[in-house]
């Protein structure tokens, strides 16, 4: 209840006063967790150039991250190639212009669709297991007993997910690009009788080596975004099997926000910087 003096009882903040106040430890505790999370980049970062060098848990990881998630990135980005090549031809053929769907499919798949949709599908399948992973770890004491083994917890555990996805989602973008515009060429031609000839050409002649090499770029920048983020919601999990749950949901909701950002951001550097 509100008292004579305008202050809410069990506080001595008065009322006119405790947005602010609300509003204030918020921004406290936003800037507490950003620096608590470049604390732990620095940490990977540094870990990352420091021996050993564990051959065997990077080999692990590229199996699960990148060999494991082959199907599902040839089955998304076939689907996608597949989408786009029948919406395209379609508006294509209104200007005598169909052979383009070659070109259209292929540049958008280099530049940004295989990118992103790679990530984003790697994010629900990887991202989230790599957290609950860490996030269990940490309630059940595992980190905390490799600390006391004199074992650097970050060197050991989350190195290895972050080269792995590194080196992983370029490799699974390429496959994209093949599995994409292989599923455009067969709804274009096949089901649609555009020109192969038409299709290659064009194909040929507007997607370069740049488009492709922006979009593998794009693809090394997130994985490592989204093994950073990921196991740094897992490696501060709160205590309890419902902290494992909100760190998993929070890592995939903020690695899927930030690669879209960093997506923009790459997009007009590479435009300004490659063409």
């Amino acid at each position: 209840m509100d008292n004579e003096n305008g202050y809410d009882d069990g506080s001595r903040t008065p009322l006119v006063l405790q947005p602010m106040e609300i509003l204030g430890r918020r921004v406290v505790a936003t800037l507490a967790e950003l620096g608590r999370f470049f604390d732990f980049l620095a940490r990977a970062l540094a870990a990352t150039f420091r021996r050993p060098v564990r051959w065997r848990l990077y080999a692990e990881q590229i199996e699960r991250i990148g060999v494991r998630s082959i199907p599902i990135i040839a089955l998304s980005s076939a689907a996608i190639g597949m989408i786009f090549s029948l919406q395209m031809t379609m508006l294509l053929k209104m200007f005598q212009a169909e052979a383009m769907v070659g070109a259209a499919v292929g540049l958008t798949l280099a530049r940004e669709l295989a990118p992103v949709i790679t990530t984003l599908m790697l994010i629900a399948k990887n991202g989230s297991s790599m957290t609950a992973e860490l996030g269990t770890m940490r309630v059940t004491e595992q980190i905390d007993a490799m600390e006391t083994m004199s074992v650097d917890p970050i060197h050991y555990l989350v190195v290895p997910r972050i080269v792995a996805s590194v080196i992983s989602f370029p490799i699974l973008t390429g496959l994209a690009n093949i599995v994409g515009v292989s599923g455009a060429y067969v709804v274009a031609v096949v089901m649609l009788d555009v020109d192969p000839g038409g299709f290659f050409e064009q194909l040929n002649w507007f997607v370069t080596a740049k488009d492709v090499y922006s979009g593998l770029i794009k693809a090394s920048v997130m994985g490592f975004m989204m093994a950073v983020i990921c196991s740094y919601f897992g490696f501060f999990s709160d205590r309890g099997s419902k902290g494992v749950g909100e760190s998993a949901t929070r890592a995939v909701v903020t690695s899927s926000v930030g690669i879209l950002i960093a997506d923009y951001i790459m997009a007009d550097l590479m435009l300004k910087l490659l063409y």
